[in-house]
């Protein structure tokens, strides 16, 4: 059910406030774009800057504006369990196919915490799992053996692996098993998450360039890695630059060139450096997407 070009989509804003419109016409023209799934509020969606509220209008919104035409993956995460219920009960509520759930951050969980999160979170509600696992941001890094352990349970069903080891792939799915989904959360390393077993990327390069990204996507699953590889090719600079700075900034401001909505982030978040911005237009160029 999940797998492909996953965007970890933008929220954009107008004036400081959440643009519905534009957040309408941006999941419109991703799935139009062939992208697998959505995934509103992840922390590329400004998870961190949202208001709990906001961050439920945003879930449900896009639940509505997707209609069932690919899954949606709300995010849900928290360092707080009982915040993590909240968003995740409501997630489930509004119709989301699932719910991405990244490891607890900066209060730093023992694995055996980890188990206890996610048990607590799991047993909330009815809705599929997946782990997001991204140690660069929350200083955790839940073990294979402690996924092998959460996998046991009927509703944690993959993980985001954002670690950027290709070696996790296979030790995940000794310790999970085969079918557990494994998805990326690295762009740079996609290709070869899907070539050690993966099933698709959580992306930020797909809100500019989701058909090359869902391309690229395809041809890995179809086992095409020769396609694939030209496709990653072309993608290669962008995904670079993108992540100079913050991901999201060099996301919506490769957007903005791109005339799908304001590159305006919330603070401690800033506009990008002059020379940020001449590497993603030059990364944009080498994918074809702008002359």
């Amino acid at each position: 059910m999940f797998k492909g070009s996953i965007p970890a989509l933008v929220t954009p804003f107008k004036d400081g406030e959440l643009d519905l419109a534009t957040l309408k016409t941006l999941v419109d023209w991703h799935i139009e774009q062939g992208s697998t799934g959505i995934v509103p509020v992840g922390t590329t969606g400004e998870s961190p800057t949202l208001s709990l509220r906001e961050h439920e209008i945003v879930v449900e919104e896009v639940v509505k504006y997707v209609a069932g035409r690919v899954p949606v993956i709300a995010g849900a995460g928290a360092n707080n369990t009982a915040e993590g219920i909240r968003l995740i009960t409501h997630a489930a509520e509004v119709g989301a196919d699932a719910a991405l759930v990244v490891t607890p951050y900066y209060n730093k969980p023992t694995q055996r915490g980890l188990i206890a999160h996610y048990t607590a979170m799991h047993d909330s509600c009815d809705l599929p799992i997946i782990i997001y696992n991204i140690p660069g941001r929350s200083v955790v890094d839940m073990t294979p053996a402690t996924m092998g352990a959460l996998a046991k349970l009927p509703r944690i069903v993959g993980v985001k692996d954002a670690t950027a080891k290709l070696e996790r792939v296979p030790l995940t799915r000794m310790a999970c098993g085969p079918d557990f989904i494994q998805l990326s959360g690295e762009d740079a390393t996609a290709v070869g998450f899907n070539a050690m077993g993966g099933t698709g990327c959580i992306s930020v390069t797909a809100n500019v360039a989701p058909a090359l990204c869902a391309q690229m996507q395809a041809a890995t699953l179809a086992g095409d890695y020769k396609l694939a590889l030209e496709y990653q090719d072309r993608l290669m600079p962008l995904h670079e630059a993108i992540f100079i700075e913050p991901g999201l900034c060099g996301a919506k401001f490769a957007m903005s060139e791109l005339g799908l909505c304001s590159a305006e982030v919330r603070l401690p978040l800033t506009a990008l450096e002059d020379s940020t911005k001449e590497r993603i237009r030059h990364g944009m160029r080498h994918a074809g997407l702008i002359n």
